[in-house]
């Protein structure tokens, strides 16, 4: 029997062996619990725990044959994607190797906030340290950390390898860009994400970054902060246009809680001294 996928939680892996059966024309005693034991005792299917933090259910997977983790932590949601740090390294605009894969589960789309942006409220917002995910699994030696992400339409996820047999949705280089610039702290710092910025100069689309941000329509002018990097990471004039026609019209703040600020006039910006 064909097999699409390695990866199985209980009530999938019970309703493909229930399949196998019968195209294999099996006896109705070769039930999925005994199929199971025996493909385990044969070591074709491996029962995997996820334990999680924070007093979160954990999961339970079973692999068929050997599965990298990346494989392991999208099946934990239905529908997730790789983002932010996990998509630099598929994309290969890092050379880190990290052992926290973000994987990134879209909430159900929710009304923009009423009132409109003031300084006052930008500056308040952003003087306490970031807000970080809580619902995190270990996976061997990694951690997976499952982001509630705002809800895009799954806009501009791509499928990308990362190995002969393995494709694994992923952002695509201008939405990993914009996401790691608002959460640089899903990304490393923001000393990575001038990094990703200057290895993606070559690849990135500015245009297709610009409408994308434009359509998700964020409350905070992270344009500034796009630009900024921009400029950092070496970007064409022509280019941190772009982002400048965007307006200028708050002092915003590259990270939340930084305590050694610089200014940028050219783009209204606070960012961390030596940047």
């Amino acid at each position: 029997m064909a097999q699409p996928f390695r990866v199985f939680n209980a009530p999938q892996l019970r309703d493909f062996l229930r399949r196998a059966r019968e195209e294999l024309q099996l006896p109705e005693t070769a039930t999925p619990a005994r199929m199971t034991s025996l493909l385990q005792s044969e070591g074709k299917l491996k029962q995997i725990e996820l334990a999680a933090e924070h007093g979160y259910p954990g999961a339970v997977r079973y692999v068929w044959d050997e599965v990298e983790p990346y494989s392991l932590a999208l099946s934990l949601r239905p529908g997730a994607y790789l983002s932010h740090f996990s998509a630099l390294v598929v994309h290969g605009l890092t050379n880190q190797v990290p052992k926290v894969i973000y994987v990134n589960k879209e909430q159900s789309p929710k009304p923009k906030p009423a009132g409109g942006l003031t300084q006052e409220g930008l500056d308040r917002a952003f003087s306490n340290a970031p807000r970080t995910s809580k619902y995190v699994f270990h996976l061997d030696i990694y951690q997976v950390v499952l982001l509630n992400g705002k809800s895009t339409g799954r806009l501009g996820v791509v499928s990308r390898p990362i190995n002969r047999a393995t494709q694994v949705d992923v952002t695509a280089i201008e939405r990993t860009l914009i996401d790691i610039t608002v959460r640089p702290n899903y990304a490393g710092s923001v000393f990575e994400v001038v990094e990703a910025f200057r290895r993606a100069r070559d690849e990135v689309a500015v245009p297709t970054l610009v409408a994308m941000l434009k359509k998700l329509d964020y409350v905070y002018p992270y344009h500034q902060a796009i630009g900024f990097y921009m400029e950092r990471a070496g970007y064409r004039p022509t280019q941190l246009e772009r982002l400048r026609t965007m307006g200028l019209n708050f002092d915003f703040y590259l990270t939340h809680g930084m305590r050694d600020a610089e200014y940028s006039k050219e783009w209204r910006l606070f960012h961390p001294r030596g940047l």
